[in-house]
């Protein structure tokens, strides 16, 4: 991975959620509690992004993503959804995993390149097949780390 990508094993979670403001909420919360961000703000910046065009990525993989001043580098979170919803997605599947993503407010192409990385992560049907039969939030936190690991060789 060409990206210095934050990853923390607080910023996984398993969720219920059944609309996409739901998810930006959670998303938010997990965002903030993982990486000691405002809730409240981060939840702003994703709506406004959100705002502007669905972040949602196709086959099944929603990136909503913001900037922060208060981030030193790209952080990501990852819920997977119990139950796939709308998420006005550009192939117009449900969506049923999130990636959170925060970077510091000024780093033009660091964020590009972190959205990047997780867009290759999300591309390789056998890592959402895994991701998706990850039995724990501790399984998928593994996955993750190996991944970026072997990207980063």
């Amino acid at each position: 991975m060409d990206v210095n990508l934050a990853l923390s094993p607080q910023a996984i979670a398993f969720a219920r959620l059944d609309t996409k403001p739901k998810v930006l909420q959670r998303t938010a919360e997990v965002l903030a509690e993982a990486y000691g961000l405002d809730a409240g703000e981060v939840l702003e910046n994703l709506e406004a992004r959100e705002a502007l065009g669905s972040t949602g990525f196709g086959r099944g993989v929603a990136i909503p993503h913001c900037r922060s001043k208060d981030v030193r580098r790209p952080s990501l979170a990852l819920i997977r959804l119990e139950t796939p919803i709308d998420f006005a997605a550009a192939d117009s599947r449900p969506v049923s995993l999130i990636c959170g993503l925060v970077s510091p407010e000024n780093a033009g192409a660091t964020h590009l390149h972190a959205l990047a990385a997780i867009s290759r992560l999300t591309r390789d049907e056998a890592m959402l097949q895994m991701l998706a039969d990850a039995p724990d939030t501790e399984a998928v936190y593994a996955l993750l780390t190996n991944q970026f690991l072997r990207d980063a060789a």
